[in-house]
């Protein structure tokens, strides 16, 4: 995009919408000029989340598609599409305000073009909702069905919805006072019984307004993601090890769980390594090492074994897709291959760290089961010291190997197997 007025709420959206759509970066990457701007944020995560369903629409209405120069006008309609069928925008101002945005563009030649597809796109709005759209890529759905052809309808309609704001309230802090002082501010919070440092809230907020954030009171934190730390059950005197650990929510909860026992957080990007160590700091935690390495390599290593790993594994992160919907469009078939490979290699890497007796917890936020339960499945076969531990979690779903959760309400899609290793 040329000529964006940063002040111009939609234009701003336009720019990441087009980042994605046509620059293919993802959404985190995007920089937004008013980090308060919560209409365009909303309105980016929005359109995202519906592209597929919107672009067939105006793709649909259009008569002939769009010069490539011009492809900014095309995610321009989206995002006058999104508005008009799922935002709570009022229709004049939806059309008005998209179309005025052709002149930060400089395309005012394209407003009766834009103008006319917003304004066919509200007459048929009734008959759009009511059509069936899965609004994910057409190999995706295929694979999604493949796997659960009993749960494909809740996976795509919890995809297709904003996550709720989970947190993990430090035990310094009982939950129920820390959900009190939430109340003192407005907001209100849940409990889960199965993850007892969470709390759900009813809407999301800035971190930096939840009660003494600065001065580690909570860390937020999907309550799927919360079980890893009390599946692994560190002890004081374990020496663990959290691999691909950016940016250090399961090590700081390790931490929280067993504070005399020492962590090695592990991860190959120095960036996101200082998140892991920003966290520490703001958690005033001294027993994390961090060490910049490969998983899939040993040259981090000092050669003692390890009694228990966490491996978080690179996946595709198909069990998140709410709160990236940008998933939907990066991700490609061939990169679950790729992951799938790249998963067994660090599995295998890993397993030769771990003590006779050790556990390792393998986890990914996919529900694919190439990543998942076939994953490990393979890792049994093939490792004869290796055997599964039962997880009897009253979550999820009872997996051939480990547990599998699909989106829900109250948590992400993630998938959990616990191993160990036979002496």
């Amino acid at each position: 995009m040329q000529n964006t007025n940063k002040s111009n709420t939609r234009a701003v959206a336009l720019d990441a919408i087009c980042s994605v759509v046509l620059d293919k970066r993802s959404l985190s990457s995007f920089v937004y000029p008013d980090q308060d701007d919560a209409l365009a944020k909303s309105l980016v995560f929005g359109t995202i989340r519906f592209y597929h369903q919107l672009n067939d629409i105006v793709t649909d209405l259009l008569n002939h598609s769009l010069e490539k120069e011009d492809l900014d006008i095309h995610c321009l309609m989206l995002l006058g599409a999104y508005q008009i069928l799922y935002s709570k925008v009022a229709i004049h101002a939806s059309i008005f305000e998209t179309v005025d945005t052709l002149n930060f563009l400089d395309k005012t030649w394209a407003k009766g073009l834009v103008n006319a597809i917003l304004r066919q796109i509200d007459r048929d709005k009734d008959s759009l909702l009511a059509q069936t759209h899965y609004s994910h890529p057409t190999w995706l759905v295929k694979k999604i069905k493949q796997n659960y052809p009993d749960d494909f309808e809740q996976i795509f309609t919890q995809n297709n919805t904003q996550a709720p704001m989970t947190i993990r309230v430090h035990p310094k802090s009982s939950v129920d006072d820390y959900q009190q002082s939430l109340a003192n501010e407005n907001v209100q919070s849940n409990k889960l019984e199965i993850t007892p440092q969470a709390l759900i809230l009813d809407k999301p907020m800035s971190v930096y307004d939840l009660p003494d954030f600065e001065s580690g009171s909570c860390y937020v934190q999907d309550a799927s993601a919360q079980l890893a730390a009390n599946l692994l059950d560190p002890k004081n005197n374990d020496v663990i090890l959290d691999a691909c650990s950016a940016p250090g929510g399961k090590a700081t909860h390790l931490c929280e769980l067993a504070p005399n026992a020492t962590i090695v957080a592990l991860d190959n990007s120095s960036e996101r390594l200082e998140r892991v160590k920003q966290n520490t700091q703001r958690f005033n935690i001294d027993n994390i090492e961090i060490i910049e390495g490969n998983a899939q390599q040993q040259d981090w290593w000092d050669g003692e074994l390890f009694n228990k790993i966490l491996l978080d594994a690179p996946c595709s992160a198909t069990g998140v897709i709410r709160r990236h919907p940008d998933i939907k469009l990066l991700r490609k078939p061939k990169d679950i291959t790729n992951l799938v490979k790249l998963q067994a290699k660090i599995l295998a890497n890993l397993w030769s760290m771990l003590k006779p007796d050790g556990v390792l917890l393998y986890a990914t936020c996919s529900i694919l089961k190439s990543e998942n339960e076939d994953q490990i499945t393979h890792f049994l076969e093939s490792h004869p010291d290796a055997e599964e531990i039962k997880t009897n979690l009253d979550w999820g779903i009872d997996s051939f190997v480990g547990k599998q959760q699909l989106p829900s309400h109250e948590f992400d899609g993630f998938y959990y197997a616990k191993i160990r290793k036979i002496s």
